[in-house]
C-alpha cells in the first residue's frame, strides 16, 4: 500500500500554507509515526495487550475498537442466519435428493448453478430487480439515512428492509453448495460396506438412511466451522454492493484511505474469530460423533 495516510487526512481537510506542516506534525505525533520503527512496534504490542488498537485514520478521531464494534452487529445479524439457514436447508435438500432420482435430476444442475453464482453478481441482480424495477426494498445502507438508531418499530423495520437483499444474496448461493456436498456424501454412505451389510441383514431403509445421514453430516460440520470463521470477515462483495456497514465494507474503506490501524484491527479480529469458530466446532464434534468420545475414553483409560 504505497502512499502516506497522513497526506490523505490533510488533503481531506483542505488546508493550505503553513497549516499543512503544522497539522502534519500534529497527526504524526497523534498516531505515533514520528517514533523509530522499533519503538512503534513495541508500542503496538503494549497497546494491543491493553485492548487498544489505535485510532482510525479514516474515521479520525474514533478508536479502531469502537469502529469495529459498531460493524460487528451488522455482520452477525447478516451472516450467522444466512450461513446456518443455508446449511440446514441445503443439507436436508441434499439428503432428500440423494434418495430420489427424479428430484436429483432437477436439483443437482440447479444446485451447481447456485454454487457457481458469484455473490456480487447475484446481489447486483437482486438490487436491480427489487430496488430499481419493483422498488420493494431500499438499495444501500444498514438503515434509512434519515433515521438515528433507536428501539422504535420504525427503525427495526428499516433495519429489516435493508437486511433482506444482502441476506438473500448470501443464502441462495450457499444453499447450492451445501446441497451438493450432502447429496454426494449420502450417496457415498449408502454404497458403503456397512450399508450393504445392513441391507443384507434386512434392516429397514429408514435406519440405514439415518446412519448414512449421521456419517455424512460430519464433513458438513467441518465446512460449517470454516464458514462461521468467515462470519467475522464479513461478505466483502455483498457489503460493497449494498453499502452494508459490516467488517468487509470497513476493510475496503480502510484500503482506500490507507488506514493501516483499522486494517490491522480488522485482520486481528478476523483471526481471533476463525480460531474461536474452529474451537467451538471441535467441541461440537465430541457431541455429535460417538467415535471421538469413545476414543478419548479409551485414551483416558
Amino acid at each position: 500500500m504505497p502512499g502516506n495516510p497522513i497526506d490523505i487526512l490533510i488533503s481531506r481537510a483542505g488546508l493550505r500554507g503553513s497549516a499543512v506542516q503544522t497539522m502534519y506534525d500534529y497527526y504524526m505525533g497523534v498516531f505515533g509515526l514520528d517514533m523509530p520503527i522499533w519503538k512503534q512496534y513495541l508500542n503496538f504490542w503494549t497497546s494491543l495487550f491493553q485492548g487498544d488498537l489505535g485510532i482510525s485514520i479514516y474515521l479520525f478521531p474514533t478508536p479502531v475498537t469502537d469502529v469495529i464494534m459498531k460493524a460487528v452487529p451488522y455482520d452477525l445479524a447478516l451472516l450467522i442466519p444466512s450461513v446456518l439457514l443455508s446449511w440446514i436447508v441445503g443439507n436436508n435438500f441434499g439428503a432428500f435428493a440423494a434418495r430420489s432420482k427424479r428430484l436429483d435430476n432437477t436439483l443437482l444442475p440447479f444446485s451447481y448453478i447456485l454454487s457457481a453464482t458469484p455473490y456480487m453478481w447475484l446481489g447486483i441482480l437482486l438490487a436491480w430487480a427489487f430496488c430499481i424495477v419493483f422498488r420493494i426494498f431500499p438499495l444501500a445502507g444498514g438503515y434509512s439515512f434519515a433515521m438515528r438508531p433507536n428501539l422504535s418499530f420504525a427503525f427495526i423495520g428499516s433495519l429489516f428492509s435493508h437486511w433482506v437483499l444482502p441476506f438473500l444474496s448470501l443464502f441462495i448461493v450457499q444453499l447450492g453448495g451445501w446441497a451438493i456436498g450432502m447429496r454426494n456424501m449420502i450417496i457415498y454412505e449408502l454404497e458403503a460396506d456397512y450399508s450393504n451389510y445392513l441391507k443384507a441383514l434386512g434392516a429397514p431403509n429408514k435406519l440405514i438412511r439415518k446412519y448414512a445421514f449421521n456419517n455424512g453430516i460430519l464433513p458438513q460440520i467441518t465446512g460449517l466451522a470454516l464458514k462461521l470463521g468467515e462470519v467475522v470477515a464479513g461478505a466483502l462483495a455483498t457489503e460493497v454492493v449494498f453499502a452494508y456497514p459490516g467488517i468487509g465494507y470497513l476493510i475496503l474503506q480502510a484500503i482506500h484511505n490507507e488506514d493501516y490501524f483499522l486494517l490491522q484491527g480488522c485482520f486481528l479480529f478476523i483471526i481471533i474469530g476463525v480460531l474461536m469458530a474452529n474451537f467451538i466446532i471441535d467441541i461440537v464434534y465430541l457431541l455429535v460423533d460417538p467415535r471421538m468420545r469413545a476414543g478419548m475414553q479409551g485414551e483416558t483409560a
